[in-house]
């Protein structure tokens, strides 16, 4: 008969134990899909963008700085920046493809020369 009471103590022990633990699991569960997997799906884009980069591709670096992809060595990018400019950036240092600019886009002066 004792034996049976303290099985029952400790089943209701673990059991307790677990609702208490509960909040702390969905909290982590709460965390791991807000921030960890799309974390992790940018950081996995963003290494497909910097292993697809090929000379020619307009990009801008992390600094803010627009360029063309002239060469690469090592993990070095070779950008054009202006006529004879050109600098050396780490290819880590490249946040993003600039977008392709169209025709029919309008720039900023075309709407100001309109009078």
């Amino acid at each position: 008969m004792q034996f049976t009471c303290l099985l029952f103590a400790a089943s209701s022990s673990s059991g307790q134990a677990l609702v208490q633990m509960l909040p702390i699991l969905l909290i982590f569960a709460v965390f791991y899909f807000l921030l960890i997997v799309p974390q992790q799906r940018q950081r996995k884009k963003t290494q497909e963008m910097l292993s697809n980069l090929k000379s020619g591709d307009r990009v801008i670096t992390s600094g803010g700085v627009y360029g063309t992809i002239t060469g690469f060595r090592d993990g070095v990018v070779q950008l054009q920046i202006a006529n004879q400019v050109r600098i050396d950036v780490s290819r880590s240092a490249i946040a993003g493809l600039q977008p392709e600019e169209s025709d029919g886009g309008g720039k900023q002066g075309d709407s100001v020369k309109k009078k």
